[in-house]
């Protein structure tokens, strides 16, 4: 049963826990900066924010830890009709600690999100690898599943962050004419 505390993680009021991941404890840092901007749980960005890939910063203490991280759209191809949940944006696998992704292998490719309809949720997922070497990324991005794949790879979340996005010219709300 959650206790109230829980109640005010992003990650559950977002729906991130839940939709993407199970409950988890973060224990290794992660700083996402798009554009220089450093980016909080939640935040609202155009897709003219993430033309370019993040730069990602992660901690922990030993660089023979290697990480492996995910970003996905939890809401493709629209919120009231996710039925390409999820699809994948990107991949990097072993990812030493203390480093950034460059130090990885980019396994997927960074596509940019153009989200067409809606408001939606962009996850990265930081996960702790076995060893060196040991995921294996998949063969297609589209109903890519978050859970499962840590399964399959025996990997274990220890950090993620999302960011909100919609369309260009999208208000969020009712047009008006």
């Amino acid at each position: 049963m959650a206790s109230s505390r829980d109640y005010g993680d992003p990650l559950l009021v977002g729906g991130i826990i839940g939709d993407v991941l199970n409950p988890f404890t973060s224990t290794v840092s992660l700083k996402v900066l798009i554009n220089n901007r450093e980016i909080n749980n939640g935040c609202e960005l155009r897709p003219s924010h993430v033309v370019n890939r993040p730069r990602i910063t992660i901690g922990g203490e030993d660089l023979r830890t290697f990480y492996t991280l995910v970003m996905v759209d939890a809401d493709a191809p629209s919120p009231s009709n996710p039925f390409l949940r999820e699809y994948l944006h990107w991949m990097v696998t072993d990812i030493p600690a203390t480093t950034n992704t460059t130090f990885g292998k980019e396994v997927m490719f960074y596509e940019s999100p153009q989200p067409n309809a809606g408001i939606h949720r962009f996850i990265i997922v930081l996960f702790k690898q076995l060893g060196r070497d040991t995921v294996f990324p998949p063969e297609w991005r589209h109903n890519f599943n978050t859970r499962d794949f840590a399964c399959n790879n025996s990997l274990a979340p220890v950090a993620a962050v999302y960011f909100n996005c919609q369309r260009e010219r999208g208000c969020g709300g009712r047009r008006m004419e």
